[in-house]
Order: C-alpha cells, then structure tokens, then sequence
C-alpha cells in the first residue's frame, strides 16, 4: 500500500468522504423522523458511513483502491 494519489486527488477523496457523511447524517436523520421506514433504510445509513469513512481513510493515506486495481482515475 504505497501512496499511488497526488495533494488534488487526496483533496478529492477527503471532500466526497465528507459529503458521504453528510449524507448518511441526513439519510439516519430523515429515517429517525419517520419519513421512510423499515429497517434498510439503516443498512443504507451503515454503507454509506462506512464508504464516507473508507474514503477519509483513503485520503489520509495516500493510497486509492480503485488506483491499486489498475484503473486510470482523472485526478
């Protein structure tokens, strides 16, 4: 796991990690308040976190899955 990501793509990944918890932020919070119900709706809060989380960590680190795959990303 060596670092395979430039300071934009870092940049990148922390920002779309942090809108990822937003997201699920919003997702448990409208879930709580009962617009939407039944238990997937958690599973969904639960991916969501965690993806938000990988991508924090992804950034942190330097290192990008999808990079480490061989796939080409833009930043």
């Amino acid at each position: 796991m060596e670092c395979n990501i430039g300071a934009k793509g870092k940049a990148a990944r922390l920002k779309l990690g942090l809108m990822a918890l937003a997201g699920a932020l919003a997702l448990a919070i409208v879930t709580i308040a009962g617009f939407v119900e039944g238990t997937i709706w958690w599973y969904g809060v639960a991916a969501t976190t965690f993806g938000g989380l990988f991508t924090i960590w992804e950034a942190r680190a330097g290192w990008c899955i999808v990079r480490a795959m061989g796939f080409k990303t833009p930043l």
